[in-house]
């Protein structure tokens, strides 16, 4: 199963994307994971909420395919521990998923039909993080999941 991991907004500082390789580095013997960076026209960055949703609803939309297994991050999502997260992608590759896309949101986080196009919404923590972070703490997290699923050392119970 590839995984993509999707976020809105601009591109990492040079230290994040140096740690957010590093873990695309080490789960590349289990899955081909990508950070997908899905940014808006800078002429469209608006302060306006409901309009900002619509224009990344449509970037999403556009990018998004039928064999895509949309999670979206959430701080409304269900809070899952490192080890179900590593259920959850079982269940997945199980039933032959070809690529799960776990979405982290905009700003102002994200329309009712992109909601409605995900199969499942997760929450990382009860926190709010900046984008950039939570990027990193989710190739993080898809590192653990293998890590677990591989019975690797890196997780400990």
């Amino acid at each position: 199963m590839n995984v993509e991991i999707w976020s809105l907004g601009k591109q990492n500082e040079p230290y994040i994307d140096d740690a957010i390789t590093h873990y695309l580095q080490k789960v590349k013997p289990y899955a081909n994971t990508e950070l997908v960076i899905l940014q808006t026209a800078k002429k469209t960055a608006t302060s306006d909420a409901e309009r900002t949703k619509l224009q990344e609803e449509e970037i999403i939309l556009k990018k998004l395919q039928p064999h895509h297994y949309l999670v979206l991050l959430d701080e409304r999502g269900k809070l899952l521990s490192s080890p179900q997260w590593a259920k959850e992608f079982q269940q997945m590759m199980n039933q032959g998923t070809k690529t799960l896309v776990i979405l982290i949101g905009g700003a102002f986080g994200v329309t009712e039909n992109v909601r409605k196009m995900a199969k499942q919404c997760w929450a990382l923590s009860s926190l709010v993080f900046p984008h950039q972070l939570v990027r990193l703490i989710v190739a993080e997290q898809v590192y653990r999941t293998y890590s677990i699923l591989n019975n690797s050392p890196y997780h400990h119970s």
